[in-house]
């Protein structure tokens, strides 16, 4: 059950706000339960260690906060 709590939205915002939730609702249950969660791309890993940290020098400290450059 939906229930607006504030505002006075018209037929057509309340249709548009049923879809989102149904179509929420369908791609929820179209996931196998045993499958695993897709991963974010922003929290992988291999993200953060796809480049090479620059190698202690003496001009190391000049590369700190920019390691990719």
């Amino acid at each position: 059950m939906i229930k607006v709590v504030r505002g006075n939205p018209t037929p057509e915002e309340l249709a548009a706000a049923l879809a989102v939730v149904r179509a929420r609702a369908a791609a929820a249950s179209a996931v196998p339960s045993g499958a695993p969660a897709p991963r974010d791309s922003w929290s992988d890993p291999s993200r953060i260690a796809a480049h090479r940290l620059p190698q202690p020098g003496p001009a190391s400290w000049s590369r700190t906060y920019w390691p990719g450059a």
